[in-house]
């Protein structure tokens, strides 16, 4: 009997010195996680979306733009947190065989046009100098939030641009350009200016990879969808719009965006293998050297989606109001209504009045009784026009 017993605390010591390394190991995995979610800084999300070409054969680049608009927004991202800019109106334009209508894929299948498209910046105001003051945050104070770029040091920004581009350089409406370095030097402003706690830019154009060349700000990834001296390429002719729909990269990045969803866990190495040379005939470009982690553990909806972090607690946790803090509040109120004195409407004179002192008393015509007309009520005006008239005219005839 000893012996048994003796055996049983025997093991019981032994499983309990088994598992202290398994319960400490948990309890440390609890607490990098807990570490990591105190120090993320990312509490929010936005995007800036671009497309920067006119006129109706470059239909695509419209299309590319609405297309990463409808993914964001169905991944989360409100339109309150998105600036979007369209060089051109494809919807209205007269050659389009489908009014209010663009179209991403072949055969009309998707309309990416939809009733709850908010265009921020459209045809002309899609320049340099206004995309350059969205991410800088240097525009008039008259201009109306959803313009703004509203972000901070602990938002991550998705900026997206597609239209016709060369070694260093992006096209603006067939007019203009914005270099490779002036695009640099807006994201240092931008991180000098604490508008960004991570941010992920991706461009679709000609010798794409020449724009993230001369970055240097940190905490920044770039894509792009062609290396220095390559095209990138249209995709999906479609006979009855007459023009390509969509661009290849582009097409291919919202093609896996299509598999995502808020709970998704694929990461940013999934992004940079979604569109090999062997589909985009141009070969795709990324840059990571900036960024500060690693981006197997960067989730796309970290910047395409908007899921926010929580801390879990199992802890209930009481929401009763204080009465001290409401009674204090209270009694404020109180004491505002009583300084605030009631408001009195300013005394008028008489309408008979009023025609009296401006025939009368100036004896003969008053050339400012048209004026005085201006301070009666709409609903006296008309009444009183012919009354006026003929009393005019008897003091006229009495003075002669």
């Amino acid at each position: 009997m000893v012996d048994t017993c003796f055996l049983s605390q025997g093991l019981t010591t032994l499983a309990g010195l088994l598992l202290l390394p398994f319960g400490s190991l948990a309890a440390s995995q609890i607490e990098d996680q807990a570490e990591q979610f105190f120090r993320s800084g990312h509490t929010n999300n936005w995007a800036v979306l671009v497309c920067t070409s006119r006129f109706w054969f470059n239909y695509r680049h419209v299309a590319n733009t609405l297309s990463v608009y409808r993914s964001v927004k169905r991944l989360g991202i409100p339109d309150s947190h998105i600036v979007l800019m369209l060089a051109d109106d494809m919807a209205c334009n007269p050659r389009n065989p489908k009014p209010a209508t663009v179209y991403s894929h072949k055969n009309m299948e998707l309309n990416v046009y939809g009733d709850d498209v908010e265009v921020d910046y459209r045809s002309y105001e899609v320049t340099v100098e206004n995309f350059l003051r969205v991410l800088t945050g240097r525009i008039p104070s008259s201009t109306p939030r959803s313009k703004r770029l509203l972000s901070d040091d602990r938002s991550n920004i998705l900026i997206y641009m597609t239209g016709h581009g060369g070694n260093g350089f992006l096209k603006f409406q067939d007019s203009e350009e914005i270099t490779n370095i002036e695009l640099a030097d807006a994201f240092e402003q931008m991180w000098q200016k604490r508008r960004y706690n991570e941010l992920l830019f991706i461009i679709d154009t000609c010798q794409g990879a020449s724009m993230y060349e001369r970055f240097y700000s940190p905490n920044i990834m770039a894509l792009a969808s062609s290396q220095v001296g390559e095209d990138s390429l249209s995709h999906q002719p479609d006979p009855a719009v007459g023009v390509h729909l969509m661009d290849r990269y582009t097409f291919y990045v919202l093609e896996f965006l299509e598999e995502i969803n808020p709970a998704s866990q694929t990461n940013m190495n999934d992004l940079f293998q979604v569109c090999p040379k062997s589909l985009c005939v141009s070969t795709p470009g990324h840059r990571t050297d900036l960024f500060q982690r690693d981006p197997k553990n960067v989730l796309i909806t970290d910047f395409f989606g908007s899921v926010r972090k929580v801390e879990i607690t199992t802890e209930t946790l009481s929401l009763q109001p204080d009465s001290g803090v409401i009674e204090s509040s209270y009694k404020k109120d109180q004491m505002v209504e009583e300084l605030m004195e009631p408001l009195k409407y300013a005394e008028q004179l008489p309408v008979a009045q009023i025609i009296h002192q401006g025939i009368f008393l100036n004896q003969g015509p008053n050339p400012c009784l048209s004026n005085l007309l201006c301070l009666l009520p709409w609903t006296l005006k008309m009444p009183f026009c012919c009354l006026l008239d003929s009393m005019v005219a008897d003091s006229t005839s009495s003075i002669m």
